[in-house]
């Protein structure tokens, strides 16, 4: 279970040093330290290599679900033989439970689980428990809420060959995980008995399930089975396998009386509270809502909103932290990337705020008890406890990040600025705990930046995205507001302009989808607002275009528009054309930054011989496993195989997945299937 790096390329440039200097703090204990890496230096290798070297379960924190499928998708690359996992929780996906008072209008929380996700979840965690090799990508709700993982570990239920055990008590053990026995339906968390014969349904499985054999009450063969084609996957005999709980927020049946038992006296005495206050509608409501809940709980062992009462559950006092994905990790013996660090580190920082102030409203009007507080994310306090050693990782680092790397830094209420000559000195420093990456591996430059004025700048993009267009070229532009992007794609589209608007309520598959389509040439212009900024690796783009660049504001910062102007530098004829009259002082600064960069990596260049190269990279599938080429063949001759009642079976549970997952808005998945099923009907 060591991490095996596998790449037909070595570290060139400055990541060779980089990399020996980050790892040599890591050795020495320094407990934060800065990757300073420009885009398309080779950051993901870098911490590959850096992992390889440490040989540590790792953490991997991105502040955008795009850009960590993306990393995943990477580190997959970098780690074929490992466990590589992506972790986006609910809360990044769902309207959150939430009460408006001056409307009187209650949004419940959705209820419906996208079923991949949770896979992704439980297989995330599981790696924990039972590997080292593993790498989690996540967004930053990795420091929300989850569960004990003391209780999820102990709660597993481990099987051996040959030994003893009570096919009913196994059945009765399955249950109390949260599984559920279901002899037609077929899906993740489902279990099934024919004779002796018993079938489980991992929770974090895809693609397969266990078919588990017995000899009177021994388990006598186990064996891994294909869901579709019914063919055994396992090459070799199966002598143990683990099955972990279906949930995450679950405890031991002994623990449950006395649990339910405090949550009914502190809904007393919070019932008690709001009687006295006169809010006899709050009162009654909680009451009738907890009472609900503890009845679910004492039937099912779950209900929906189960989170609120996990401080009961994991047995915290009010206000202590709660368990997050973090604490799966190995408590001193994890790595930890904050990737794009300048964006993720003020969103950890933010996230409790926010979520503290929707849980007052919810239990001010009787909608949960006070416990609900404790199903939150992490203070920024609580996080930074919880770190074990942190590389941050970002073109433009934050006041944060350079503070720790011992930096200084000048920062008033509105505005902060680095001390550079501070920083060229630390990055001098052999043993400092910043490294700055500015050399590309193939030998790119930061990319041209021309200020052009603002009159006409619309038949300007135009003509210059034909120009880019014609020899199969993608740009990238990036406007204001919301209103000019919509419209301004809806212009580019009536101009016979391939054009994609990206925005935030698009569905996060479904983005990364969209850039797919702009590296496959299905789309050849995105416009967005500020979604297009950090760590998009999509080499095939060589204009960006900035509208109304001297709108002085966030959109328009420094740190914006160097992460802006990064999208251009993958590709040898990389441009930035920012729409301005007037250069503003981001402005200013901005091309300040990386005309110092174009100047180092020119010196590079000509000292060691090197002609830049666009960056090749392959077109990687979606986060789902890439199908074997033989699937549709060999599940047509299986199905040719089967009986009449076995073939209306398979057809069922086909039929049962696809609805499942319109219901789930996964409608590209229920096409799928629904394919699957005309084809397999006309075998």
């Amino acid at each position: 279970m060591k991490f095996e790096l596998q790449s037909q390329f070595k570290p060139t440039g400055d990541q060779p040093a980089g990399i020996e200097k980050l790892v040599r703090g890591l050795k020495k204990g320094y407990r934060e330290q800065t990757l300073l890496g420009v885009t398309g230096s080779g950051k993901t290798f870098t911490m590959a290599n850096i992992i390889n070297e440490v040989q540590r379960p790792t953490l991997v924190i991105s502040h955008n679900k795009t850009l960590a499928a993306q990393l995943a998708g990477e580190f997959r690359e970098f780690f074929p033989e490992n466990e590589v996992h992506y972790f986006v929780s609910y809360y990044d996906y769902y309207q959150p439970e939430a009460y408006i008072p001056t409307s009187d209008t209650y949004i419940e929380k959705e209820t419906q689980i996208n079923e991949e996700i949770d896979r992704l979840r439980h297989a995330s965690t599981q790696a924990l428990l039972t590997r080292r090799d593993v790498i989690i990508v996540a967004s930053v709700s990795c420091i929300y809420n989850l569960g004990n993982p003391a209780d999820y570990a102990d709660l597993s239920l481990g099987l051996k060959v040959n030994t003893e055990y009570k096919r009913n008590d196994l059945l009765l053990a399955l249950v109390d995980l949260q599984y559920e026995r279901n002899d037609y339906s077929w899906e993740r968390g489902i279990f099934r008995v024919k004779g002796d014969t018993l079938e489980v349904f991992p929770i974090a499985s895809a693609e397969f399930y266990w078919r588990i054999q017995f000899f009177g009450d021994e388990i006598e063969k186990i064996d891994k089975i294909h869901l579709i084609t019914q063919e055994k996957l396992n090459k070799e005999p199966v002598n143990e396998i683990e099955i972990f709980p279906s949930k995450h927020y679950i405890s031991k049946p002994e623990k449950m009386k006395p649990i339910l038992d405090r949550i009914r006296e502190d809904m007393v005495v919070r019932v008690a509270v709001l009687k006295k206050e006169n809010q006899l509608v709050e009162a009654q409501r909680l009451e009738q809502r907890t009472n609900y809940d503890l009845e679910m709980i004492e039937t099912v062992g779950y209900c929906n909103g189960v989170e609120n009462y996990s401080r009961y559950f994991d047995g915290r006092r009010p206000g202590e932290a709660p368990y997050t994905l973090i604490d799966y990790f190995p408590k001193d013996d994890f790595l930890m990337f904050v990737d794009e660090s300048h964006m993720t580190v003020p969103q950890i920082g933010a996230m409790y705020s926010g979520d503290r102030a929707r849980k007052q409203t919810l239990i001010d009007f009787g909608f949960r008890l006070p416990s609900a507080f404790d199903n939150r994310p992490l203070k920024f306090e609580e996080f930074e406890k919880k770190v074990n050693q942190a590389i941050f990782v970002s073109a433009t680092p934050g006041p944060y990040e350079y503070r720790k790397s011992g930096v200084k830094v000048a920062q008033t209420k509105t505005e902060w600025k680095v001390d550079l000559d501070d920083l060229q000195k630390q990055l001098a420093i052999k043993d400092s705990k910043i490294v700055e990456q500015v050399i590309r591996p193939t030998g790119l430059l930061d990319p041209e930046i021309e200020v052009r004025s603002t009159r006409y700048q619309v038949d300007d993009l135009i003509k210059e995205i034909k120009d880019r267009t014609a020899k199969k070229q993608r740009v990238l532009v990036t406007t204001l507001t919301k209103n000019m992007a919509e419209e301004l794609a809806e212009y580019l589209q009536e101009s016979k302009i391939k054009t994609q608007y990206l925005h935030s309520e698009v569905d996060t598959l479904e983005r990364i989808d969209i850039l797919q389509s702009l590296r496959e040439g299905k789309v050849d212009v995105l416009v967005g607002i500020n979604l297009l900024r950090e760590g998009l690796d999509l080499p095939e783009v060589s204009l960006v275009a900035v509208l109304d660049a001297d709108k002085e504001g966030f959109l328009r910062s420094e740190t914006s528009l160097i992460q802006t102007m990064g999208r251009a530098a993958r590709h040898l004829e990389g441009k930035v054309i920012m729409y301005a009259d007037k250069v503003t002082r981001s402005m200013e600064r901005a091309m300040k930054v990386v005309e110092r960069r174009r100047r180092v990596q020119e010196e590079y260049n000509r000292k060691n011989n090197i002609t830049p190269q666009s960056i090749q990279k392959a077109i990687r599938s979606r986060l789902a496993p890439p199908p074997r080429p033989d699937e549709t063949a060999r599940t047509a001759q299986t199905f040719k195989s089967l009986s009449p009642t076995e073939k209306k079976q398979l057809i069922k549970e086909l039929t049962e997945k696809m609805d499942l997952a319109a219901r789930n808005m996964e409608f590209e998945k229920a096409i799928d299937l629904r394919e699957q099923i005309k084809k397999l009907k006309n075998v």
